[in-house]
């Protein structure tokens, strides 16, 4: 069971690929997209990683949170749907 995880704090350049390459060392990363402007498509500074297991994005969390992505340090957590959405 795929489990989907919010990344924050991300530079304003870090790419879709970038994303997947630093959590692919955690276990199989079925998507990873940073989420951008509509109008501009500049990166809204957080994106969202699906993982292929708990235990993967178990890892990822503890392995990630806090650890340094193009500059920046990463708040790692799991998803949590917004009420009403």
């Amino acid at each position: 069971m795929a489990t989907k995880l919010y990344v924050g704090n991300l530079a304003a350049h870090t790419s879709d690929e970038g994303l997947r390459n630093a959590f692919a060392e955690f276990g199989e990363v079925i998507d990873a997209t940073v989420e951008r402007d509509a109008e501009t498509g500049n990166s809204r500074g957080f994106g969202f990683v699906e993982m292929g297991s708990p235990d993967a994005a178990t890892a990822a969390i503890e392995g990630l949170h806090g650890r340094d992505l193009d500059g920046r340090s990463l708040a790692v957590r799991e998803h949590r749907a917004r009420p009403g959405r």
